[in-house]
């Protein structure tokens, strides 16, 4: 007898889910919950809402299979004001709009012949980061072991780059970050900024290029070091930089490895905001790393 009344409210409840809006999002993945649910760092969608931190359901387990924390997607969200879920995930590849892919790929192709060993050392997500010893703006020693327990995020810049797009805006991603965890700098949280150009950014350039986020530089540490000692590090994180016509060409990635000297994540290109990256930097400060 309850067939009929439970047919029916399957059937409305399926016609209120098609008829929720749904909008196109891009988004870094910082949580997989159990069964399927991840909380997403959303960037803003216009006339909708405001960028910020979602928790949706997950229907197509097929959509999960690929994730893991710190990656960027593109998805449908599906605005269900009770229960708002994402459909359609996609893994978010970066692609540099003032390149051309090909030529990129060339370059590429060519930097891994010339030195055909260093793509052993590029580094998966979850591997522990190997130890590495360079020098800081003052002159001084630094080891990645010496910030043991505490979360590290490494990016990596040239101070001649002419693109602020590029290093510098990955930079000030980084003195946002300072700004909005200060009270945490160098006691829960680490940042590294290497230089790939360590034949021109030396201590002395790099404090001075510093210097733009004087006020909020205690536990930001601008690297440089011998030139193998550099090319190990960018070879490990996927850093790829060649000679174009006088000016470094090199493509960009952030990186942010847990209190348990791993991998999380590593995000490639500059379409995430500060915003974003300070979002996974917390959930990983605050045990959020799911090991995914």
């Amino acid at each position: 007898m309850l067939i009929w009344p439970l047919l029916a409210w399957s059937l409305l409840a399926s016609a209120a889910a098609s008829a929720a809006q749904r909008y196109p999002a891009f988004g870094v993945v910082l949580k997989i919950q159990a069964p399927r649910t991840i909380v997403v760092s959303c960037a803003e969608i216009p006339h909708f809402m405001d960028a910020m931190e979602m928790t949706f359901a997950v229907a197509d387990p097929g959509d999960l299979a690929a994730l893991r924390q710190g990656m960027m997607i593109d998805f449908t969200l599906v605005a269900d004001p009770d229960a708002p879920a994402a459909e359609h995930i996609r893994i978010h590849h970066y692609i540099n709009p003032d390149a051309e892919p090909l030529a990129v790929k060339r370059m590429e192709l060519l930097g891994k012949m010339l030195a055909p060993d260093s793509g052993k050392e590029l580094l998966a997500v979850g591997r522990p980061v190997p130890d590495f010893s360079l020098t800081d703006q003052y002159g001084q020693p630094i080891k990645l072991s010496e910030f043991s327990g505490k979360t590290v995020a490494i990016s990596f810049l040239y101070t001649r780059c002419p693109f602020a797009n590029y290093c510098f805006r990955l930079a000030n991603n980084f003195g946002r970050v300072g700004r909005r965890f200060a009270a945490r700098m160098d006691k829960d949280l680490v940042l590294l900024s290497v230089s790939f150009d360590p034949q021109t950014d030396s201590p002395a350039v790099l404090e001075k290029y510093a210097s733009t986020w004087k006020e909020n530089t205690r536990g930001w540490y601008f690297l440089t070091g011998p030139v193998p000692e550099i090319r190990r590090v960018c070879h490990m994180f996927g850093m790829s930089v060649w000679n174009d016509e006088g000016m470094l060409a090199h493509s960009m990635h952030t990186a942010v490895i847990g209190q348990d000297g791993k991998l999380v994540a590593n995000l490639d290109g500059n379409e995430f905001t500060a915003e974003q990256l300070g979002d996974l930097i917390q959930t990983v400060m605050d045990g959020g790393h799911t090991g995914k």
